[in-house]
């Protein structure tokens, strides 16, 4: 019988066990990361919708667009409240804070796909 090769697996999953894996830090730091990366995208995809450039927004928030930039970054991690509620009021939206029961996130691949009846 041929022996399987490791990385037959899709390379995220590979990824995230050889380098997160069970471990509660390495976890710790890939949810925060994530959640940084969500941030940045919301509001990226929010001042596209809007049509406003990074400088129109900044200027309609009062900051600059160096600011704008930053808080649309991933790695970026000095969110102030108050700078978000600026920034999502120049967008014509609100912020909205929720406390939830934390479950850590299934990686993508991670969930247990369904196979069809063949």
């Amino acid at each position: 019988m041929p022996r399987r090769h490791r990385l037959e697996k899709d390379a995220f999953d590979y990824t995230y066990e050889r380098f997160i894996g069970s471990d509660p830090v390495r976890r710790a730091g890939y949810e925060a990361a994530l959640a940084r990366a969500e941030l940045a995208m919301m509001l990226y995809e929010h001042r596209k919708a809007a049509g406003l450039t990074q400088t129109a927004l900044a200027e309609r928030a009062g900051t600059t667009a160096s600011v704008v930039s930053r808080i649309e970054d991933a790695d970026y991690e000095g969110h102030s409240l108050s700078l978000l509620r600026r920034i999502a009021a120049a967008m014509g939206r609100k912020v909205e804070i929720r406390l939830v029961e934390e479950k850590p996130r299934i990686p993508p691949g991670k969930a247990k796909r369904k196979r069809s009846a063949a």
